[in-house]
C-alpha cells in the first residue's frame, strides 16, 4: 500500500489503491472503523467525573479531565496509531498478525518463538474486545430512552438484544456493504456530536482552557488517590484505535487518515468539550452529560441516532476480529475456518461465520448479566489497552531491525514515549479486573489456549506423519524393483511437506499398485506476505518420470485455490495440462495413543478443533467431484 493516493482513475475521481474511489472508501471507513471510538461520548466523559466518586465535580476537575481526553486522543490515536503504526503495514494489512508476520519475515530480531507469543497474545486480547465493545456501545445507547420516557426502563436490555441481534446478522452481506450503508449514518452521527458541542461551548467558552495540559496534570497531582481510577476511565474515550490498525485492510491507510482528521477527531472534541461546558453552566448534568447537551424536543431523535451509531461502532472491531481470525488461520495459529470472500474487488472484505456467532452469544450473554453501560465500562479497557502495549511492543522490535541509527534512538524515540502512555494506561485498566474486566481477559485466555493448543499438536501430528512418510530416493527404488500398473490420467497429491513422497501417494501405489501416468505432489505454503502475485512463487521439480513436485506459495490474507495455482504451473512449464486431475486427500483419524505430547485435555481440545475444521477440500478450492480421499491414523 503506497503512501500516496493514485490519481490514476476513471472519470478522473481519486481512488484509495485497490479499494476504490477516496471518497466514497473514505466513508466507508468513517462507517466501520471509527464506530467504536466515534460512539465513546455516550459514556466516556460521565465516568471519568465519577470515577473519583465526587457526584459533582467542579470547574477544575471538569477542565482537568477535559485536558486528559484531548490529550490522550492526541498522543494514542492521533500520534501514535494515524500518524505511525499505520505506516507499519504488511503490504495493506494491519494487526498483530501481520506485524508479527512482517518482524519475523524480515529476519533481524531473532527469537521468532517470543514474537509469535506476544502476537497471540495480541490476537486474544482483541478477541476479548471484540465480544465486549458490542455490549457496552448499543447497551448505552439504548438506555437513552429512560431519559426520554423513564417508563420505557424495562425495555432497555430487550432492545439491545435485538439490536445486537440484527447487527450479527447483517455481518454476512460484508464490510463493503455495511461501510456504504454505515457510513453516511456516521458521518451524520460525527456532524450532530460537533453541532451540540458547539451548542453548549458557546455558553461556557472557559472550557478550551482545557487544551493546556498543565489542567491534567494538575488534576491528577491533586487527585492523586483516584488518578489511577480516573484514567482508566479516561481510556474509555480512546477504546477504537487499536481497530483502526485490524481494519486496514478493508479500507487503506489514506481513507483512515482523512476520515479521522477531517471528521472524527474534530467531531469528538467539540462534543466532549461541549459536554463539559454543560457541566460548568449545570452540575447536575452530569447525570447524563451527552443526552442533557440537546434540546428536549431532539431528545428522542438522538436516542435512535444514538443507536444506530453504537450498532455501527461495534462493526470496527468485528471486521477486525475477521480479519485477525483470516491472518490466524493460514499462518497455523488455528484449525481451517469457512472464510467468505463478500466483495469483488476487494479482498480484505470478508465473512467469518463461526467466528460471528460466537461473538454475537457472548455478547449478547454481556448484555444479559451486566445489564447496565455503567457496570459494562468496568469490564471495558483492559483488552484493549493490553492489545496497544503488544502492538507497541511489536512495533518497537520492527523499528530496531530497521532503524539505521543505534538503537538506542528507537528506544528513547519510539518504545519509551509510547510505551509509558501504555503502560499507565493498562495499569490503570488492570484494577477493573475484578469489578468485570475479568470477563474480556477470560475470554482471551480462552482463545489464547486454543490457539496455542491447536499450534502444538499441527506439531505433534505433522512429526507423526513425516515418520509415515517415504524419502524419494526409497520409493522410487521400490516402483523400480516392483513398477506399479501406470494408468491414464493425471493424480495430485497434496502434500504438507516439500520433501519426500506423501502418505497418500504411497499407500496409493503399494496397495492400489497403480500409478498415473501424470502425478503431481503438491505443497501450499503461506508466506509471510499478504498476497502473492498470481504466477509468482512457483517452482516446478522433475521428481522422476511422470512424477513431477510442483512447489507453490499464498499470502496470509489469500485462499489458496489449488486449481487456479496448478495453472499457474501449466504457464510456468508444467508441460501438461491439469484441468481433468484426480486430486487425492488424505482423511487421517487422529486417536490419543500416548501420554506425551501434550497434556490429555489439551488433546481432546485438538481432537475436537480438528474434526470440525473446514474440510480440506473446500479450503483448498478444490472441486468436491474430482476429490478422491484416503484414510488413515495418526497417533498423538
Amino acid at each position: 500500500m503506497n503512501d500516496a493516493v493514485n490519481p490514476n482513475c476513471q472519470s478522473g475521481a481519486v481512488t484509495s489503491q485497490n479499494h476504490g474511489p477516496l471518497h466514497l472508501v473514505t466513508l466507508g471507513a468513517l462507517g466501520v472503523v471509527f464506530g467504536d471510538i466515534g460512539t465513546s461520548p455516550l459514556y466516556a466523559l460521565k465516568a471519568c467525573l465519577t470515577a473519583g466518586g465526587n457526584p459533582l465535580p467542579g470547574p477544575a476537575d471538569v477542565l482537568g479531565v477535559l485536558s486528559l481526553i484531548f490529550w490522550a486522543l492526541l498522543l494514542i490515536i492521533t500520534v501514535k496509531y494515524v500518524g505511525c503504526v499505520l505506516r507499519a503495514d504488511n503490504r495493506g494489512e494491519g494487526g498483530a498478525l501481520a506485524l508479527m508476520a512482517l518482524v519475523i519475515g524480515e529476519g533481524k530480531i531473532q527469537r521468532p518463538a517470543l514474537i509469535a507469543t506476544l502476537a497471540l497474545l495480541g490476537c486474544a486480547l482483541f478477541y476479548g474486545d471484540g465480544c465486549i465493545t458490542p455490549a457496552v456501545s448499543v447497551l448505552s445507547a439504548v438506555e437513552g430512552l429512560e431519559v426520554a420516557e423513564p417508563t420505557l426502563a424495562k425495555a432497555v436490555v430487550p432492545l439491545a438484544v435485538i439490536c445486537l441481534l440484527g447487527l450479527f446478522a447483517f455481518q454476512r452481506h460484508g464490510t463493503g456493504a455495511i461501510g456504504n450503508f454505515f457510513g453516511p449514518v456516521m458521518l451524520l452521527w460525527f456532524l450532530v456530536l460537533a453541532l451540540l458541542g458547539v451548542r453548549n461551548i458557546i455558553q461556557a467558552p472557559l472550557v478550551l482552557w482545557a487544551v493546556n495540559p498543565f489542567y491534567a496534570v494538575k488534576f491528577l497531582y491533586v487527585h492523586s488517590g483516584v488518578a489511577l481510577a480516573v484514567l482508566g476511565a479516561v481510556f474509555l474515550a480512546v477504546t477504537g484505535g487499536e481497530a483502526l490498525y485490524a481494519d486496514l485492510g478493508h479500507f487503506g491507510r489514506e481513507p483512515i487518515r482523512l476520515a479521522w482528521f477531517f471528521v472524527a477527531w474534530p467531531a469528538l472534541i467539540l462534543n466532549y468539550f461541549g459536554q463539559g461546558a454543560l457541566i460548568l453552566t449545570h452540575p447536575a448534568a452530569i447525570e447524563n452529560p451527552f443526552y442533557l447537551l440537546a434540546p428536549s424536543w431532539a431528545l428522542l431523535p438522538l436516542v435512535f441516532l444514538a443507536t444506530a451509531a453504537t450498532i455501527i461502532a461495534s462493526q470496527a472491531v468485528i471486521s477486525g476480529v475477521f480479519s485477525i481470525t483470516q491472518q490466524a488461520e493460514h499462518l497455523g495459529f488455528l484449525p481451517r475456518i469457512r472464510v467468505l470472500q463478500t466483495s469483488d474487488t476487494s479482498i480484505g472484505q470478508i465473512y467469518v461465520p463461526s467466528v460471528n456467532w460466537i461473538l454475537c452469544a457472548a455478547t449478547v450473554g454481556l448484555v444479559l448479566a451486566f445489564r447496565s453501560s455503567d457496570a459494562l465500562t468496568n469490564a471495558y479497557g483492559i483488552a484493549v489497552a493490553g492489545t496497544m502495549v503488544i502492538q507497541t511492543t511489536l512495533l518497537t522490535m520492527l523499528l530496531i531491525g530497521r532503524w539505521p541509527q543505534p538503537k538506542e534512538r528507537v528506544f528513547l524515540l519510539v518504545a519509551v514515549p509510547m510505551g509509558l502512555v501504555d503502560l499507565l494506561f493498562f495499569t490503570a485498566n488492570a484494577e477493573k479486573i475484578p469489578s468485570g474486566g475479568w470477563f474480556p481477559v477470560m475470554f482471551g485466555f480462552m482463545v489464547f489456549v486454543v490457539m496455542r493448543t491447536w499450534m502444538r499438536g499441527r506439531t505433534v501430528v505433522s512429526e507423526q506423519m513425516r515418520r509415515q512418510e517415504r524419502s524419494t530416493q526409497s520409493f522410487l527404488a521400490e516402483i523400480a524393483r516392483e513398477p506399479p500398473q501406470r494408468v491414464p490420467g493425471i493424480a495430485v497429491f497434496m502434500s504438507g511437506n516439500n520433501q519426500g513422497i506423501p502418505r497418500t501417494l504411497a499407500r496409493n501405489a503399494r496397495y492400489n499398485g497403480v500409478l498415473h501416468a501424470h502425478t503431481i505432489l503438491m505443497s501450499v505454503t503461506t508466506a509471510r506476505i499478504p498476497r502473492v502475485s498470481r504466477g509468482g512463487k512457483i517452482k516446478i521439480t522433475r521428481i522422476a518420470e511422470g512424477i513431477d513436485r510442483v512447489e507453490t506459495q499464498v499470502g496470509f490474507m489469500e485462499r489458496p485455490d489449488v486449481p487456479r495455482l496448478l495453472r499457474d504451473a501449466e504457464k510456468a512449464g508444467l508441460g501438461y495440462r491439469t484441468d481433468n486431475a484426480a486430486y487425492f486427500l488424505g482423511r487421517d483419524e487422529i486417536v490419543i495413543a500416548s501420554p506425551r505430547g501434550m497434556a490429555r485435555w489439551r488433546k481432546y481440545l485438538f481432537m475436537f478443533l480438528a474434526r470440525n475444521s473446514e474440510f480440506a477440500g473446500a479450503h483448498f478450492g478444490i472441486p468436491p467431484e474430482r476429490i478422491i480421499e484416503l484414510g488413515g491414523q495418526v497417533q498423538i
